[in-house]
């Protein structure tokens, strides 16, 4: 059941108001900035990390199979691993003579190729691996098990798919008991709380949007309307790195900052409450209304890709471009079935 306005007063952080008095509203302003960013660097938080992980560091080597296309999953714009052209069990024994020739795409692919290299003992490494570049590449193999045997032919096949990291963030929605709907101390206090909430998560290189703001007239139970800012902004992560960076199940620093952020900002409204808890002042005019913070976590593939966790159980939460039968045609996160799409990263059912 709700409270009454004073009821709920009790419940939420607030901004100090005298009736009229532009330096006490601003001296107020001043407070709150003050007390909240001096949040403790060193918070207590449970890491949400994301299951997927990157085939792109040069130690990383995969193995073919004669049995079924073995596939691979190599990050957009970032080097390969290195693709065998033998399997586990040739791995590891002494070929004679052994010759290799990979045809992908496009065709047969020479080891002058500027994407594409081929090293001496026939691995396949891209450079820089591009949308187009996805598909199904084939090594022929010819070797000797020693040298009195006659020459054996070993074909192995390979579906190279790139992949991207999901666009993920959190989504927060927050209430605030607020001054008249037309009023402009509501516009400086969504500037100012923009403005904290932005310092708090800066040194996580995470950064903040306003998704929406709004002021309404609530009717309370048992009493009359009050008027009430609805928040809705996200914290979402700078991707400030270089270069390709290893993800695993158990390290993935985009993820962990942002699950920092998120454990902040909830610390920051907490706050709000326990400060509000300990004054005995007079009710204040904004305040946050405890137990409105709402959150969601969202993720969103990029046009072309999409998460296919039955088709692709090595890398469950990557952004995967979409395979000839399906497309993406916006921000969503699945594939969708087209019988026509007849490429890699399709955007259109044509």
């Amino acid at each position: 059941m709700e409270a009454s306005a004073p009821g709920r007063a009790r419940r939420g952080w607030r901004w100090a108001r005298d009736a009229g008095s532009p330096l006490s509203r601003a001296a107020a302003l001043l407070f709150l900035s003050a007390y909240f960013v001096r949040v403790p660097p060193s918070v207590g938080y449970l890491v949400r990390l994301p299951r997927a992980f990157r085939l792109t560091q040069d130690s990383v080597k995969i193995v073919g199979s004669s049995d079924f296309p073995v596939k691979v999953y190599v990050m957009h714009h970032q080097r390969s691993p290195h693709v065998l052209c033998v399997t586990q069990r040739l791995r590891n024994a002494e070929l004679i003579d052994p010759s290799f020739q990979w045809h992908g795409p496009k065709g047969k692919i020479v080891s002058e190729n500027s994407t594409a290299q081929i090293t001496s003992t026939g691995s396949l490494i891209f450079q820089n691996f591009e949308e187009s570049m996805s598909g199904v590449y084939t090594c022929f193999l010819e070797y000797k098990p020693t040298v009195e045997e006659i020459v054996k032919n070993l074909q192995l096949k390979y579906i190279i798919y790139a992949y991207r990291e999901p666009h993920y963030y959190y989504q927060f929605t927050a209430r605030y008991h607020a001054a008249p709907c037309n009023s402009i101390y509501n516009i400086s206090f969504e500037k100012k709380l923009l403005q904290i909430l932005s310092k708090l998560v800066l040194d996580l290189s995470c950064e903040i949007s306003l998704l929406k703001s709004e002021c309404h007239h609530v009717k309370m139970q048992r009493a009359g309307l009050q008027n009430e800012l609805f928040f809705t902004f996200s914290v979402s992560s700078l991707d400030t790195e270089k270069g390709p960076k290893p993800c695993t199940e158990h390290n993935c620093e985009s993820s962990s900052r942002l699950s920092k952020a998120k454990n902040l900002i909830e610390r920051f409204f907490n706050q709000q409450v326990e400060v509000l808890g300990r004054r005995a002042e007079p009710l204040p005019e904004i305040y946050y209304i405890e137990g409105t913070l709402q959150m969601v976590w969202i993720n969103r593939c990029f046009p072309g890709y999409g998460i296919n966790i039955l088709q692709h159980p090595k890398c469950p939460e990557c952004c995967v471009i979409c395979s000839p039968g399906s497309y993406n045609p916006r921000d969503g996160i699945h594939c969708l079935q087209c019988n026509s799409s007849l490429v890699y990263g399709a955007k259109a059912c044509v």
